[in-house]
């Protein structure tokens, strides 16, 4: 590890709403590094095999959540991402590979317990 590097693990927020984005990274900076991107093209951009978990935003304009959780799949990339949404989830959801769905209004708790869970499994599925 070079001097600046954090041993911490690494959290991709996508959210297009700036000030919802901006919230969960102030939530969760203390605890991971985290990274934010407004769209789904700015998140495919950053997205690396430095992250480690994507709370991503269902319903934005352009790339959709769907489209950035397929494009994160089709990468063959092992990350955790959970689908953060005001829609509650119906059938539709049952085929899109996402780890975890989190329903809108989110607190902090909620997300730091869901990436928590994120990362054990993740260091599990490693050890297996």
């Amino acid at each position: 590890m070079t001097p600046g590097q954090s041993n911490r693990a690494v959290v991709l927020v996508v959210e297009d709403d700036r000030s919802v984005a901006d919230l969960y990274t102030e939530w969760l900076e203390g605890c991971y590094d985290v990274e934010t991107a407004y769209d789904g093209t700015e998140a495919l951009e950053q997205l690396d095999e430095t992250v480690d978990v994507v709370l991503l935003d269902r319903m934005m304009p352009g790339l959709a959540g769907g489209e950035v959780l397929e494009a994160i799949r089709d990468a063959d990339v092992n990350h955790r991402v959970a689908m953060v949404s005001a829609v509650t989830p119906d059938l539709d959801v049952v085929q899109m590979g996402f780890d975890a769905y989190l329903e809108k209004p989110v607190d902090a708790t909620a997300l730091h317990e869901t990436v928590d869970r994120m990362l054990a499994r993740a260091e599990y599925d490693e050890k297996l």
